[in-house]
């Protein structure tokens, strides 16, 4: 999947709500201690009182100019861009004390700006009041223990104030929750990618990875087309004059000569057909897994490879597919256009993804945009996951593939 810098804010009590995965790899906030969570909070409802005061004086202000057409661009401007100062410290309060990380290019816009500060002025005064009630019911429990130490309350009376206690104070604790986690989401919303963004980019990402495999299967296609026309077919014209030849000769050791070139001629359409086959799909990941396909493109590599795979957990067909046509195409550009001399290709399993590094020893500039890497590339964001190439001038050029397999 690709990788985002960006983190999930928390719900305000240490624990991260998973955002849809988008292939960005957002991860989420180690937590961070309660009482720096608590001092978040109460320092929320302070800023809480902060925009209402600011939202009453600046729309006292600017209510007129807002109410006439002509002006209300320009003093909606002036209320944003005061909004957009408190808006940074809210930023600060979710980062400090809750330990949340944002996209550090994301732009907000003017109407979620507005949104978010009328949320939090209303979450924050609410979260005020239930603080309120939560310290008047310590109070009261001060109180109650109080008046049993002078020997002045009954049985009676003390069972009835407990278990009214413990439902208020079981109800203040749950609105605390409530307004932390509405807190929580609300700055995940402002500061970050929306779920309805974050869905838009991955329709994005998935027509735009729809329509290259597309484009790479149809490159593909004319590839073979190009091997079987300018190989295979040139050589069959080729048998079968040798064919026609040995069919008309009059002289027997002429026939002879062209029969076993014949011979030979076919022996070298086996082969390309053979070759064709591979590129198209090798039959030994059906049979053998793609250790041993890889091992085939080892026996077909015309300049020394070495491979070094670590043995994991079954992998997906379809991961081992892309695998095999990563280290195979990135293999034959080696040979071909590098003037390597050694390639060493390394197989391993991540965690929960497969991760293919193919480097050679030659000069280097391969272009990431030609059209066999291009494939590649598409062939790969088709299953989430993400191919670099890197190949300076001079070399060595190495090209990484990560592959999620769940």
């Amino acid at each position: 999947m690709r990788q985002d810098p960006t983190r999930a804010a928390s719900d305000g009590l240490g624990r991260t709500p998973r955002a849809p995965d988008t292939g960005h790899g957002r991860s989420a906030a180690p937590p961070t201690p309660w009482w720096r969570r608590g001092a978040g909070v109460l320092l929320g409802c302070l800023t809480a009182l902060l925009d209402l005061l600011y939202f009453l004086v600046a729309g006292t202000a600017l209510g007129p100019f807002l109410l006439w057409p002509r002006t209300r661009p320009d003093a909606l401007g002036l209320l944003v861009s005061g909004a957009r100062r408190l808006l940074t410290l809210e930023r600060i309060r979710r980062s400090v004390f809750f330990g949340d990380r944002f996209p550090a290019r994301y732009t907000v816009a003017d109407q979620k700006v507005l949104r978010h500060l009328a949320v939090h002025c209303r979450t924050g005064l609410l979260c005020a009041f239930v603080t309120g009630l939560l310290g008047f019911g310590v109070v009261l429990a001060g109180l109650l223990v109080t008046g049993m130490a002078r020997g002045s309350l009954g049985w009676d009376e003390l069972l009835t104030q407990v278990v009214l206690g413990g439902v208020l104070l079981f109800l203040d604790v749950q609105g605390l929750r409530s307004l932390a986690a509405l807190d929580a989401r609300t700055a995940r919303e402002c500061f970050g990618p929306s779920e309805q963004e974050l869905l838009r980019r991955r329709i994005d990402e998935l027509a735009a990875s729809r329509a290259a495999v597309v484009r790479a299967v149809d490159a593909e296609r004319r590839r073979i087309e190009r091997d079987l026309h300018d190989g295979v077919q040139q050589r069959l014209v080729a048998l079968a004059m040798l064919l026609g030849r040995a069919r008309r000769g009059r002289d027997p050791e002429r026939t002879d000569a062209l029969l076993l070139q014949a011979h030979e001629e076919s022996q070298q359409v086996l082969t390309e057909l053979r070759e064709v086959a591979w590129r198209i799909y090798p039959s030994a990941l059906d049979s053998l897994g793609l250790k041993e396909a890889l091992g085939g493109v080892a026996g077909r590599c015309g300049i020394p490879l070495r491979i070094r795979f670590e043995d994991g957990p079954p992998l997906p067909r379809l991961v081992e597919t892309a695998a095999y046509f990563v280290v195979s195409e990135a293999v034959t550009n080696a040979a071909k256009h590098s003037s390597a001399t050694a390639v060493d290709v390394q197989v391993a399993r991540t965690g929960a993804s497969l991760a293919v590094r193919i480097e050679d020893n030659g000069r280097g500039g391969a272009d990431p945009a030609g059209s066999g890497l291009t494939g590649l590339r598409s062939r790969v964001a088709a299953l989430d996951g993400v191919l670099r190439v890197d190949s300076p001038p001079g070399g060595p050029t190495t090209i990484t593939a990560e592959l999620p397999c769940a």
